[in-house]
C-alpha cells in the first residue's frame, strides 16, 4: 500500500478467525466486549495506528488495520482478550492488501456469514467503523472501503434474493424449538438475555411457536420490560432466574457475559428441560448437559441447520458476486488513483505559481488589466489541464509509473513527503 499515499505502514491486513475453524470455545476466547473494543483501538492509535476496524460477533473476531506486520495486530488482539498467540495460530486467517479487502467486502455482503446472506454484520461494520472514526483511527482509506461495502451490501440485498425468506440465528432457534418440542404451544419457555439476538428471537418464538407462556429475565429489568410490553409478556426479576428455570420446558440464553450465566447449580428439573445457548463465549456451562432430563444446544449445531431456505440462497451466489466484483472494482479504481493524487496536486501547484508569476507580469505591462477575471479564466485552464493529466492516468492501457515519471521530469516537481 506504499504506492497509495494512505498511511504511513506499507500494508492494510485482516488478522482473526471465524466459525470456519475455531469452535464456539475458541472464539470465546478472542471475544471482545465494547470496552475491550475501546481500548483495543486506543491502544492502537497510541502505538502510531493510523487505521483500524474491530469487530467482534458471534461467529467472528477480526480487525482490519495498517501495520508494519501483522504481528502487531494480532498482539493488540491477545491483549485485549483471553486469547493466546499459541491459540490464535492454530485457527487463525491473516489477510493483506487486496486478499483483506476481498475478504472484508465477502464478510460484509453476508457471502461469508455463517448463514448465508445474513446481513447482521452489516450494522456491526457500521458500528465498528463509527467507533474508529469517533475515536480519530478511521482514515480515508478505512471510510471509503467501509462506505463501498455498504454499497454493495445495500445492492446485494435489494438486486438479488439471496436474503429471501427467514433465516437466522434466532429463526433457526425456534425451528429447532418447533421440530424437537411436542406442543410446543403449550410449554414454559423463558428467554433469559433480551439484546439484540434475544430480541429477534422473543418475535420469532411470538410469531412461530404461537406460545403466551413465555417469561423474559434480564439483568437489566427494565430492558426486559420493554420488549414485554410490546408482546404483552410476563417479566420475572433476576433473583427469580432459578425458580423460573425449574417451572421452564425451554430455556433460551441470549445473555452477553464473558463467563456463563447458567451454571450446573441453577439446574433443578424432574422434567425435560431443553436449554438453547446463543451466545458466544458459550453463556450455559457445558456441564450442564452431564443433567438427566436437560438437552444441551448451542449456536453452532443451530448454524449448521439447512433448510430449503438456505438451499434456494445459494442460488443468487453468482449475482451477489458479481455486485461485489463491481462495487470492488470501482473501489479498487478509486485506490489507484491515489498513486497519482501527490503528482497532481503537485503539478496543479507548479501551474498556479506559473500562473500567479505571469499575472503579476501581466498586470504591470498591460494598462487596465482585469486581475480576477484573468485568475478565474487561468484557473479553469489548470483545472482541465489536471483533468486531462488525471484521465490519462487512470486509463487501463497507460503504464500510469512511466507517466508519473515523465510528468514528474517535464514539470520539475517536488513531492510534498507524507
Amino acid at each position: 500500500m506504499k504506492d497509495y499515499h494512505i498511511s504511513k505502514h506499507n500494508s492494510f491486513y485482516t488478522i482473526g478467525l471465524n466459525y470456519k475453524k475455531a469452535d464456539a470455545e475458541a472464539r470465546g476466547k478472542f471475544s471482545l466486549d465494547e470496552v475491550a473494543v475501546n481500548n483495543l483501538l486506543v491502544e492502537a492509535k497510541n502505538q502510531g495506528i493510523d487505521g483500524l476496524l474491530a469487530t467482534s460477533t458471534c461467529n467472528r473476531t477480526e480487525l482490519h488495520g495498517f501495520a508494519q506486520h501483522p504481528f502487531q495486530l494480532i498482539k493488540l488482539l491477545c491483549d485485549h482478550s483471553n486469547g493466546t498467540v499459541e491459540a490464535f495460530q492454530e485457527v487463525a486467517y491473516v489477510y493483506k492488501n487486496k486478499e483483506a479487502i476481498n475478504h472484508l467486502f465477502r464478510v460484509g455482503t453476508g457471502l461469508d456469514s455463517q448463514i448465508l446472506g445474513d446481513f447482521e454484520i452489516i450494522s456491526q461494520l457500521k458500528q465498528s467503523f463509527k467507533r474508529s472514526k469517533e475515536l480519530g483511527i478511521a482514515n480515508h482509506f478505512i471510510e471509503r472501503l467501509c462506505n463501498s461495502i455498504i454499497q454493495a451490501s445495500k445492492r446485494i440485498k435489494n438486486e438479488t434474493e439471496i436474503s429471501s425468506g427467514a433465516t437466522s440465528v434466532a429463526f433457526a432457534s425456534v425451528q429447532y424449538i418447533l421440530r424437537n418440542v411436542e406442543n410446543v404451544t403449550d410449554k414454559n419457555i423463558l428467554l433469559f438475555g433480551t439484546g439484540k439476538i434475544g430480541r429477534n428471537t422473543c418475535e420469532n418464538l411470538i410469531k412461530h411457536t404461537k406460545n403466551p407462556h413465555i417469561t423474559l429475565i434480564n439483568r437489566t429489568k427494565g430492558k426486559a420490560e420493554q420488549i414485554a410490553g410490546k408482546f404483552n409478556l410476563k417479566v420475572k426479576d433476576y433473583g427469580d432466574l432459578q425458580s423460573e428455570i425449574r417451572t421452564s420446558d425451554i430455556l433460551v440464553v441470549a445473555t452477553g457475559a464473558q463467563k456463563p450465566t447458567i451454571t450446573k447449580e441453577l439446574i433443578y428439573t424432574n422434567k425435560p428441560l431443553l436449554i438453547l445457548d446463543l451466545s458466544v463465549p458459550k453463556n450455559v456451562d457445558d456441564s450442564i448437559s452431564e443433567i438427566e432430563n436437560v438437552t444441551l444446544i448451542h449456536l453452532d449445531h443451530l448454524s449448521q441447520m439447512t433448510d430449503e431456505t438456505l438451499e434456494r440462497r445459494k442460488l443468487f451466489i453468482p449475482e451477489a458476486e458479481a455486485i461485489n466484483e463491481e462495487v470492488k472494482h470501482e473501489f479498487n479504481q478509486w485506490l489507484e488513483t491515489r498513486k497519482f493524487a501527490p503528482v497532481i496536486k503537485a503539478l496543479k501547484k507548479k501551474l498556479k505559481t506559473m500562473k500567479d508569476e505571469e499575472l503579476n507580469y501581466q498586470s504591470k505591462k498591460t494598462v487596465n488589466f482585469n486581475a480576477d477575471q484573468a485568475d478565474v479564466i487561468t484557473n479553469r485552464i489548470i483545472q482541465k489541464i489536471t483533468t486531462q493529466f488525471a484521465n490519462h492516468l487512470k486509463d487501463d492501457s497507460v503504464d500510469s509509473n512511466s507517466s508519473l515519471e515523465f510528468i514528474q521530469k517535464v514539470f520539475q516537481l517536488e513531492l510534498d513527503e507524507k
